[in-house]
């Protein structure tokens, strides 16, 4: 028997951008002022990192209980409340990478792909958690990236390209530092043979923890950086803590705390990396991790009434779809049995024999002999590949891609499991369609409708009392 969304379900979803009684929809175009609504003391800004419409409904029906006759709703259907266009300014076209997307969500302004914390003119523009810093409240970032990527950077930086990683996290110093909590990875750029940032910013007072298990033991009043990879955390499907942004973000609000209030950036990064990978089984795994750091939130607002959160995606990444190949079906159940991501498998089957047994115990769910072949048959194209590479000379190589049997296997595995799910991409890049924007808490209602992603920037400002 088919199921049904139930009728809960479409009755929010219908409201959620309706006007009512009790809630102020604001069209674009439309000034607000800042006497409608009373600002919060905390402010929460969520960034699903290339989470699309897609990534939200798949999470639904990936996280449905197939046992029941209705499709249960998720922590994104209930909180929905319009949508919002992310495309740059026009000198890079419609289409945004994360940094132009993240500065116009930092600072109400669009600039150009690769900008952090700038405008088209190259020239610094004021973050609202630059801003909140400067109104006595503290603020904090969280994110499952390095700390000093994209998103992250346009709120605490300023630089011309997002890919100057060391000059932005030299920056979080010496153009004074603008966080006391941040929380993800990054060691390799900030201990260096040139400088070492860790040691600076335990100089200037802060506490330094490399280990989120030393998470629940966090000194109280006193600010704190934690990096907990060499750049990108794992993995969510790979990490000790699956739900490692939820535990950050726990850590992070506790911490943050005080009688002025705070500013929180919080990232799943990792739902892009997914995206741009095409890798659906580690995008569910990171959907699941944001989702439960949100069901948090829910029950935080719940305890601390005076507080705001704010959810968008900065863009959406991979052209995923929800059904391929003119097949009307789309089937997640290999990838709620899965515990490994498709990469860590990868790794492991490029120096194993690729068997029915061995192969299934690492997917966690039964491979056929058809699949074992095609597994096989990629890792010898790879070896004969890597024999051709080795014999070109020197300019040669440098010309091309050493082929790896690592990625050769991590490309079949998410073909084998995009064949099993019935799960198709158009990119490996972003594309330029509207994304979700999601609000609860103190004044919500004014993200409720269709927005752009610089009036989230607008209106937070306007509640932190900018004209």
């Amino acid at each position: 028997m088919k199921k049904l969304l139930s009728a809960v379900f479409v009755t929010l979803a219908l409201s959620a951008c309706t006007t009512t009684e009790n809630s102020t929809v604001i069209s674009p175009g439309n000034a607000v002022d800042s006497n409608s609504f009373s600002s919060p003391k905390n402010i929460i800004m969520i960034v699903g990192d290339g989470m699309g419409p897609a990534y939200t409904t798949a999470y639904r029906y990936f996280n449905d209980n197939p046992e029941t006759t209705i499709i249960e709703q998720t922590v994104f259907d209930r909180l929905l409340v319009g949508m919002a266009s992310t495309y740059p300014a026009p000198v890079s076209g419609y289409v945004t990478d994360s940094a132009a997307a993240a500065t116009a969500l930092a600072t109400g302004v669009k600039s150009y792909n690769g900008a952090i914390g700038l405008d088209v003119d190259k020239k610094p523009v004021e973050t609202v958690l630059e801003w909140a810093k400067k109104q006595g409240k503290k603020t904090g970032v969280v994110v499952t990236s390095q700390v000093n990527h994209a998103t992250p950077a346009s709120y605490l930086a300023h630089n011309e390209s997002r890919r100057n990683y060391n000059a932005i996290a030299d920056s979080y110093i010496d153009e004074g530092i603008k966080a006391d909590v941040i929380l993800g990875g990054g060691w390799q750029y900030f201990i260096r043979e040139d400088r070492n940032l860790v040691n600076e910013f335990k100089s200037a007072g802060f506490h330094y923890l490399d280990n989120a298990e030393a998470l629940s033991e966090l000194p109280q009043q006193k600010p704190i950086l934690g990096l907990f990879a060499d750049v990108g955390l794992p993995w969510a499907l790979d990490d000790d803590n699956q739900l490692r942004l939820s535990a950050m973000t726990q850590a992070a609000t506790k911490q943050l705390e005080n009688d002025k209030g705070y500013f929180l950036l919080v990232e799943g990064s990792q739902i892009d990396w997914a995206g741009h990978s095409n890798d659906i089984a580690s995008a569910m795994a990171e959907m699941t991790d944001l989702a439960k750091t949100v069901e948090y939130l829910e029950q935080y607002v719940v305890q601390n009434p005076d507080t705001l959160v704010v959810l968008t995606a900065d863009h959406s990444t991979g052209g995923f779809t929800i059904a391929a190949n003119g097949t009307y079906k789309w089937d997640p159940e290999v990838l709620r049995t899965m515990k490994r991501s498709p990469q860590n498998i990868a790794k492991h089957l490029a120096v194993t024999d690729i068997t029915i047994k061995e192969t299934s115990e690492q997917l966690n769910f039964a491979v056929t002999q058809e699949e074992v072949d095609l597994l096989q048959q990629a890792k010898e194209q790879t070896s004969e590949k890597l024999v051709d590479f080795y014999g070109l000379n020197e300019k040669a190589q440098q010309e091309q891609i050493k082929p790896t049997i690592e990625t050769t296997i991590y490309i079949a595995i998410k073909k084998l499991i995009d064949k099993r799910t019935n799960s198709g991409w158009t990119s490996s890049g972003h594309t330029a369609i509207d994304v979700p924007v999601f609000a609860f808490g103190k004044s919500s209602e004014m993200f409720h409708g269709k927005i752009d992603n610089t009036d989230i920037a607008k209106r937070i400002f306007t509640l932190l009392g900018k004209e």
